[in-house]
């Protein structure tokens, strides 16, 4: 695995000035606006349900650690 990542490497500063022409060549100047915002709309829905995912898995530990110590008592 570390070979391929060696071989791909991460792009540098050419070669993102490349990719950002690309994108401007075929997307055009005024899709760029509306494709970032549809990201950006799409990361803000992400982190809000993975948000609502650790809340409700921070509240079941909290009901399952009381849970036994209820039985406990009784």
């Amino acid at each position: 695995m570390s070979l391929m990542i060696n071989l791909i490497g991460i792009p540098g500063g050419m070669e993102l000035i490349i990719i950002v022409f690309v994108i401007l060549l075929l997307f055009g100047g005024r899709k760029i606006p509306e494709l970032m915002k549809g990201l950006g709309k799409g990361i803000k829905e992400f982190n809000n349900a993975k948000a609502t995912i650790e809340s409700e898995i921070k509240e079941g530990m909290k009901e399952a650690e009381k849970k036994p110590v209820e039985s406990r008592e009784k």
